[in-house]
């Protein structure tokens, strides 16, 4: 938050400083927000997408990590496998930053919990209720909820449940039904994300047809909090996942939380080459 606060007189401590950046999946806001936020901050970032990398060729996740960190100063990995992210964590020798895995998107909870505390203040002891898919993103909200003190209803059909062993972690921290209108009931934020991932496109009827009574519309929201909060990491369908009257509304704060991908990942980043 205090960079964002100071952005127009923002410090250049990474002058020198190269950030590489390994793409497996594609994305909007966390290449340009890593890229942007390196430049902002007088480094530079390199995007690596597998296909042009001999790791896309079989090359040992181990001896892509000895290399990079001879000449790069942090690595970012965005990519299907959190395996594969703890191997190249293992041996290499720079910070390696999770940038979406099957498993967690730890860097977009860092602009979701930004854009609540902006908002509304404090987060302990609030509700939060996670509608839809028991995806990555909502596994990183349940290891949120248990080191924040907030309460965390996840809304899921059966089959789509989170990870088991990140909800017996989680405790009392999260409840976990099968009903939308129970999750919302008096939150104080409503969150939501694609039905359908990135990769899962085989499963899209399927998955439509399950989340059928998992849309985020005016009627749920109104079982919220009036002065609820609504957030979905983009990019949105609208008429699935949430209705435009939502995604478009006076709750939502989808375009503070986009935003705040950019200042989150700017305060990681300093954080491990700095502090």
């Amino acid at each position: 938050m205090a960079l964002k606060a100071h952005k127009a007189i923002l410090p250049r401590p990474f002058v020198g400083k190269t950030l590489a950046m390994i793409f497996t999946k594609n994305s909007t806001r966390t290449r340009v927000s890593f890229e942007a936020g390196m430049a902002k901050f007088g480094g530079h970032a390199l995007y690596l997408h597998d296909a042009a990398l001999q790791i896309g060729r079989k090359e040992p996740i181990a001896d892509t990590a000895r290399v990079l960190s001879r000449m790069v100063d942090a690595v970012m990995i965005r990519n299907d496998s959190q395996a594969d992210q703890e191997e190249l964590a293992r041996y290499s020798s720079v910070p390696v930053i999770n940038g979406l895995s099957d498993l967690h998107h730890p860097c977009q909870l860092l602009a979701d919990l930004q854009t609540w505390i902006e908002h509304r203040g404090p987060v302990a002891g609030k509700v939060a209720a996670w509608i839809g898919d028991g995806n990555n993103v909502c596994h990183s909200w349940i290891e949120a909820a248990r080191l924040l003190g907030f309460t965390l209803r996840i809304a899921c059909p059966k089959g789509f449940e989170p990870d088991s062993t990140l909800l017996t972690q989680a405790g009392s921290a999260v409840e976990l039904t099968g009903s939308a209108t129970l999750a919302a009931n008096a939150a104080d934020i409503v969150i939501t994300d694609t039905w359908t991932s990135m990769g899962q496109e085989q499963e899209t009827g399927r998955r439509i047809a399950a989340f059928a009574s998992f849309t985020v519309n005016a009627g749920l929201m109104a079982l919220a909090k009036p002065d609820a909060l609504f957030q979905h990491c983009l990019p949105a369908h609208r008429g699935e996942e949430v209705t435009a009257e939502v995604i478009d509304g006076p709750q939502s704060v989808v375009w503070d939380e986009a935003e705040n991908r950019l200042w989150g990942q700017m305060a990681l980043l300093e954080f491990l080459l700095i502090a």
